[in-house]
């Protein structure tokens, strides 16, 4: 007939049949004239006494069924889905693994106890420093002091670090019975150990007021109040003011100006967005500002507080060097630019080029004057298109044996040429013409040759004709003109003057 094992809360665990033995547990549970049972009997007593002590857990558990686990030597219970330490504080360099809130581990390294929270971190309950670290921090103690009746000990309160006394908190001053190392004497509050040359560092109740009464320094190193330098009123110091921090000094209530050094450069700065810096001295008793920087505006100015332009000076600029202009020139005064000095050099110290004065125009490269190095020659021109200028020295008075020259006189006032074409053939020279002094073209000579008055000369009697003169006559040279019963047919008759 079949078992039926029930658990503790009455429900079914398994049904192990007559003969058979059941191993779904981590007991052996036999049934009914199960032969052998013996040694699998033996067996589970053994594993109740060691709890099944292994490196693994047990593979089908119970809930509340304890295992040992040799991997960390902890007793274990499981709670329906892992098994979790017992209790009790566990020992050992690392974190136990699987442990619960309210667990307890020494760490055998650093001998320091931790209890495990309920965020599952392990928290430190003390001390506060390692083994390696030694005493350190605060450690309430009691000593006797000098003259104390017996057992009547000062409570005090001592500061270590590394097994060493840095300073002890009391509440009243006492010379002690037994001198510690450092501590001649305790004074009531803090009292450092004297051995170690220790000091605050910050502020203190104490150190913010200080007698300045007195100006005799007690030692090189333990200077008098009334040596130390005030920030609330202006005082003078006898010595040279040191800043040896890169960062400098810094100046207003809001640090505007600062003064600082980077390597071996030094920069006096005005932080302040748009804050402007001035350097003003005291002018015949006037305070006048001979440079301001316009922060807000990106100028500077000299001898003006109002710079209009990146760089604006008032009055006058000497250079000893040279001026070098990225740019142009502008003289906004006036459109007429004046220099006191004889002469203009362009291009000096450089390279031999073109160079001259262009004047701005709408034309192509405008209109320019300038010195042309591969001619030789100044040349002149607009619209891209220039000639060389003519001096004097270029002009020539003959003209046959200088072609393509520009003319000159000579000092008498003449000018050879090889030939002359006048741009007409002009008026016909008459009687009148005899004061005229422009230089008459062939054709006026032809034509006064052919004429007679105001008619040409008669061709066989044909008056008017002008083809040909057949008819040859004499010539007369006359200061007068002739009347009309003077001359024949063919006459020429010429009017000089008086």
């Amino acid at each position: 007939m079949a078992y039926i094992v029930n658990k503790t809360d009455g429900s079914q665990l398994v049904k192990i049949f007559d003969g058979t033995v059941d191993n779904s547990t981590s007991l052996y549970l036999f049934g009914k004239s199960y032969s052998g049972y013996g040694e699998y009997l033996n067996e589970d007593l053994v594993r109740l006494l060691e709890n099944s002590a292994s490196t693994a857990s047990p593979v089908a558990p119970l809930r509340g069924e304890l295992w040992f686990d040799t991997n960390t030597n902890q007793l274990k219970v499981y709670d329906g889905s892992v098994f979790k330490p017992t209790g009790g504080a566990k020992s050992q360099s690392s974190s136990p693994t699987g442990s619960v809130a309210g667990d307890l581990w020494v760490d055998s390294d650093d001998e320091q106890l931790y209890f495990r929270t309920t965020s599952d971190t392990w928290q430190l309950i003390g001390p506060q420093y390692t083994k390696l670290q030694q005493l350190s921090g605060w450690k309430v103690e009691t000593i006797n002091a000098l003259n104390d009746s017996v057992g009547s000990g000062r409570i005090i309160s001592s500061m270590y670090n590394g097994n060493t006394r840095i300073a002890i908190l009391s509440a009243g001053s006492f010379t002690p019975a037994s001198i510690p190392t450092g501590f001649p004497y305790v004074y009531a509050g803090i009292t450092l150990n004297n051995s170690l040359g220790a000091s605050f560092a910050g502020t203190t109740t104490t150190a913010s007021n200080i007698d300045i009464s007195s100006t005799s320094n007690v030692s090189a190193s333990v200077i008098a109040g009334g040596n130390i330098m005030r920030k609330d009123i202006a005082q003078t110091i006898a010595g040279v003011l040191t800043v040896s921090a890169d960062t400098g000094m810094r100046i207003g209530a809001a640090n505007d100006l600062q003064l600082s050094v980077s390597g071996i450069d030094a920069t006096m700065a005005n932080v302040t967005q748009d804050g402007d810096l001035k350097l003003q001295v005291n002018w015949g008793g006037s305070t006048i500002t001979p440079i301001k920087i316009d922060a807000a505006n990106a100028r500077v100015g000299i001898f003006t507080t109002s710079p209009t332009v990146p760089l604006e000076v008032t009055g006058n600029v000497k250079i000893v060097g040279n001026l070098e202009i990225t740019g142009e020139y502008n003289a906004s005064s006036s459109v007429i630019s004046t220099y006191d000095d004889a002469f203009i050099k362009l291009n000096n110290g450089n390279s031999e080029t073109d160079a001259g004065m262009i004047v701005e125009t709408s034309d192509t490269d405008d209109a320019r004057m300038f010195y042309d190095i591969s001619e030789n020659y100044w040349s002149a021109g607009e619209n891209a298109s220039y000639s060389q200028i003519i001096r004097l020295a270029d002009a020539v008075t003959d003209g046959n044996a200088n072609k393509e020259k520009v003319l000159k006189t000579t000092a008498a006032g003449n000018v050879k040429v090889t030939s002359l074409t006048l741009g007409a053939v002009g008026t016909n020279i008459s009687t009148s013409s005899t004061s005229d002094l422009n230089v008459p073209t062939t054709g006026q000579l032809a034509e006064s040759i052919k004429r007679w008055g105001s008619n040409y000369i008669a061709i066989d009697g044909s008056i008017g004709s002008p083809t040909g003169n057949s008819i040859a006559g004499a010539r007369y040279v006359e200061t007068t003109a002739p009347t009309s019963g003077q001359g024949s047919n063919g006459d020429l008759w010429f009017v000089r003057e008086t």
